[in-house]
């Protein structure tokens, strides 16, 4: 890969998608094909001073693609419909399933490295652990329509392969992202991270809200999730980029669960205030669909030559809070 290199972004005005196309601009590589649905006034800061060639709406993608003389250089299918709360199926699968197919086949005609976001929603309530090994994927049971859906295209990924037809793409990465926090998730509403939603329940009341244990075995506030920061899920997706490892379903998030407690705490002592937490009921429309306890098994991508450190939570949300949300800038 060299910094003249085409690289498409699907995604690319979204949370992650919009932090990547940063990170590249910082490595030089400014041509850059962003994908998504750019009709939404609340993504337009993400990619206020970043470098691209050019913008594609998401639905015209495989025409654009089509039209181009020669196959880009490279593909990172970040965007797909991420609301846990979105319970119609159907609405899933077209953006998350079949469209993520549409790019698979692409990439396998054209012979394009990719890679794609998949999700430790696929996990479900952790029946089967946290493993990313291949053989595990088929058994997995996520608790909403997200994480069914991408637990099928992961499967369907992986059923291409052992069948052996009609190929793949020459490298491929499916990342099941953790519990990504970080920069650019203003316009995330109630899917933006529970740091997002604490450190403005901080400024406005000088106290944080959170979910009561609905099970017997977890306190209150000991819900336990694997937080990752986006700067490093952005530094693993560069990685895979230059190197090409082997191809594989790889887990993202840091190895290490820690309490929503924890966080909150780490949140206040950001703005270098005492903590107060008050809890509350959970609603009941995810009360059953809600994961207690996820942590990334990390061997898999250590062991492809993955070399960088992670952030630990208290390192990650004290730059997040200090250096973006209390100055409320962008990456």
């Amino acid at each position: 890969m060299d910094a003249a290199s085409t690289i498409v972004i699907t995604g690319a005005a979204g949370f992650i998608g919009s932090c990547l196309t940063g990170f590249l601009n910082e490595k030089g590589f400014y041509n850059l094909i962003l994908v998504d649905e750019f009709n939404r006034p609340d993504k337009v800061p993400n990619l206020e001073g970043k470098r691209f060639t050019e913008k594609v709406d998401r639905s015209q993608l495989f025409d654009w693609l089509n039209l181009r003389s020669s196959p880009v250089e490279f593909i990172f299918h970040i965007g797909a419909r991420t609301d846990t709360t979105e319970f119609d199926y159907s609405i899933h699968e077209q953006l998350n399933v079949i469209y993520s197919q549409h790019v698979w086949n692409y990439c396998t005609l054209n012979k394009v490295p990719l890679v794609y976001a998949s999700s430790a929603a696929t996990y479900g309530a952790g029946e089967a652990g946290y493993n990313d090994d291949h053989e595990m994927i088929q058994n997995l049971k996520p608790l909403n329509a997200y994480g069914v859906s991408k637990n099928e295209f992961d499967k369907w990924v992986l059923k291409r392969i052992a069948a052996g037809a009609p190929g793949q793409p020459p490298f491929w990465a499916g990342l099941k992202f953790f519990n990504v926090y970080g920069p650019n998730e203003f316009h995330k509403g109630r899917m933006a991270s529970v740091i997002f939603h604490s450190f403005n329940q901080i400024k406005a009341s000088g106290k944080v809200k959170l979910f009561r244990s609905h099970r017997p075995d977890f306190n209150d506030g000991q819900q336990l999730r694997d937080f990752v920061y986006v700067k490093d899920v952005i530094k693993v997706c560069y990685w895979l980029m230059i190197n090409k490892p082997l191809s594989a379903i790889y887990n993202l998030g840091t190895g290490k669960a820690r309490s929503f407690e924890h966080l909150v705490k780490s949140t206040f002592a950001g703005l270098e205030r005492e903590p107060v937490i008050e809890f509350i009921d959970m609603p009941e429309d995810i009360r059953d669909k809600y994961q207690y306890f996820t942590e990334a098994e990390m061997s898999k991508l250590k062991e492809a030559g993955y070399p960088d450190y992670f952030h630990s939570l208290e390192k990650g949300v004290e730059d997040y809070v200090r250096n973006y949300l209390a100055p409320a800038q962008y990456y």
